[in-house]
């Protein structure tokens, strides 16, 4: 795994964020194009391009491609793969999702209003497509096999994830390096959510409070930037160069409420299936899942529809629930990247985190929520969810590693 998020760039930095309630929002630094646009936002580690990227490709490259450039790095260290010595390049895969570099494009329409044709570089297409991240890492590394980019808005990070394991299922892949990175933090896509009242607003001067996922005093999103990239390899592949790994990715799921462009089904009905198919292709039941990390955004919608959702596929077998976006912020569909990350350490460490902010839980969002404190668990499964704009619900279920060798947490 690697990650670059606004509370660290590793998985237990994460996880540790959640336990200890370390916030990575704050108010816009001075000079930031955010300042006196958002009360409160989430800002990655800076990272230089020229550290990910040769110095030419530089001059025009957004920041989702440098900053899932040094996820992607992290993650195969991690992972102790090099391409072409340890798997075949056309055995391995690259699926990575992103919104795109929306901040070049628009930086670049500026120059071109400002200056005409002559403003516009010739480096723009590579440096903000949404494939570019996948095609980045493919270039780089020398990864010739399968490659796409998931375009789901903030179900893609675990959407990534969940085309991986088809791919490594369906004999087309051995390893499959799968990532989602968001750079949203750009005047326009702020002004936006600020005008659809999307925004948590009232938090300026307490914005570790801002991200208050199924508390009743939620009012808002966060907007945070964010990358992840997990390396899925399998099982067999990894014992045969005598691999450690973290968990398994043992079922997915994925539907579409088919209701309305960015409102969930109230009902929830779309999110729960979504979550039942998941764990029918895992093979287990709702009482086999000891943990389950939510989408839980901070918004009165999406909140009670989830909480709803979950409610309903699990009946009688209610699983702890917690929200990781309460301290990194909404990084859009990295956020699942992060959050598949946290959900695999609290599997392995046996260790539920807590929700911070949740102070008040809505009677609407009814859960066995975890607060204030770390739970202690033993468990077998564990679920991820991500959904997004478009009604795209994502469901993830990991299990503990079945490689010969299991990661250290």
């Amino acid at each position: 795994m690697g990650l670059v998020t606004t509370v660290g760039t590793s998985a237990a930095e994460v996880m540790a964020a959640m336990c200890d309630g370390r916030s990575g929002l704050s108010t816009p630094p001075p000079g930031h194009p955010l300042q006196g646009a958002v009360e409160v936002a989430g800002f990655g580690p800076p990272i230089d391009p020229a550290a990910v990227l040769p110095g030419p490709e530089t001059r025009v490259v957004d920041r989702y491609i440098v900053m899932v450039l040094r996820a992607a790095e992290d993650a195969l260290a991690d992972a102790g793969l090099e391409i072409g010595r340890d798997v075949d390049p056309y055995r391995t895969a690259v699926v990575v999702s992103s919104t795109g570099g929306l901040p070049t494009l628009e930086a670049q329409s500026i120059e071109r209003s400002q200056r005409g044709r002559v403003g516009v570089s010739p480096y723009l297409l590579p440096g903000m497509l949404p494939n570019m991240g996948a095609a980045r890492i493919a270039i780089k590394y020398g990864i010739r096999g399968y490659s796409s980019c998931v375009a789901t808005a903030c179900a893609a990070g675990g959407q990534s994830i969940a085309e991986g394991l088809r791919l490594l299922r369906s004999g087309l892949a051995d390893v499959a390096v799968c990532g989602c990175s968001e750079a949203p933090l750009f005047r326009t896509l702020a002004d936006t959510f600020t005008n659809a009242r999307a925004l948590a607003r009232g938090w300026a001067q307490d914005p570790a409070s801002a991200s208050r996922p199924f508390d009743r005093r939620r009012n808002g999103i966060v907007l945070a930037e964010g990358a992840g990239v997990f390396v899925l390899e399998r099982a067999a592949h990894a014992d045969a160069r005598g691999a450690a790994g973290y968990a398994d990715v043992v079922g997915w799921g994925a539907t579409n409420d088919a209701y309305h462009p960015i409102t969930p089904r109230p009902d929830g009905e779309g999110a729960a299936e979504c979550m039942r198919r998941a764990l029918a292709d895992a093979g287990i039941g709702p009482a086999d899942v000891g943990y389950l990390n939510a989408h839980g955004t901070g918004t009165k919608l999406g909140d009670t529809a989830e909480a709803l959702a979950i409610r309903t596929a699990f009946g009688d077998h209610q699983p702890p629930v917690s929200a990781t976006k309460a301290v990194t912020g909404h990084m859009l569909g990295a956020s699942g990247m992060a959050e598949a990350a946290v959900t695999v350490l609290a599997l392995r460490r046996g260790l539920l985190p807590p929700t911070q902010n949740l102070d008040d839980p809505d009677p609407a969002c009814e859960l066995d929520h975890v607060r204030k404190l770390a739970r202690p668990a033993r468990l077998s499964h564990a679920v991820s969810n991500s959904f997004g704009f478009g009604g795209h619900n994502v469901s993830l279920v990991f299990g503990q590693p079945s490689t010969r060798l299991a990661r250290a947490v």
